[in-house]
């Protein structure tokens, strides 16, 4: 059976002076992504699509060098737009998080609101989906909306304890049902 799986970008190098969509991936980051291209959960994907953001494009690049497909960018599969605050200290960034799980209907100091974000990569992932012919499918993107995504599959509420512990991970569904059957796990 074809699989949907969704990654998401590993470690990257934090620069407040640099808009969070451009931050690139850190040689960690690199060395996981590069593991992982490797592993057997990608043997049988046969499209990757990744975000817009540079982290998760050179990421899907990394995944992609193997199997040498071509990486497809699709700007709906972005993560949450949290550009009305722009870099938060991590402290403030992960109270932020939690507000955004929270409040799922209401927007954080200006981010997109979680229903919103989930509606957006439903609806993109969906619209990918549609066009995929065969094998597995490969979706580079963020913790948020994954998380978002995960929710809206599972059919649970939006809740941050589905979130991933940490940037590096993924999850699996069934691409003829899209019911997920992993929560997170580590890319490497």
């Amino acid at each position: 059976m074809p699989k949907l799986i969704i990654i998401t970008h590993p470690e990257v190098s934090v620069d407040p002076a640099v808009p969070i969509t451009e931050w690139g991936l850190n040689a960690l980051g690199r060395k996981r992504a590069a593991e992982f291209a490797t592993s057997g959960i990608l043997s049988n994907v046969t499209q990757i699509w990744t975000s817009g953001e540079r982290k998760a494009r050179e990421t899907g690049e990394i995944l992609a060098a193997p199997r040498t497909l071509p990486v497809n960018c699709n700007l709906g599969l972005g993560e949450n737009d949290r550009s009305a605050t722009g870099y938060l200290p991590r402290y403030d960034f992960e109270a932020a998080a939690n507000v955004f799980f929270a409040q799922p209907e209401s927007s954080y100091r200006g981010w997109e609101p979680a229903t919103e974000a989930q509606i957006r990569i439903h609806r993109t992932v969906t619209e990918i989906i549609q066009s995929h012919d065969a094998g597995d499918l490969a979706i580079v993107t963020h913790g948020a909306v994954g998380t978002l995504l995960w929710c809206a599959l599972s059919n649970c509420s939006i809740d941050r304890k589905h979130d991933q512990p940490s940037q590096g991970h993924f999850w699996q569904a069934d691409l003829a049902t899209l019911k997920p059957d992993s929560c997170w796990v580590s890319l490497a």
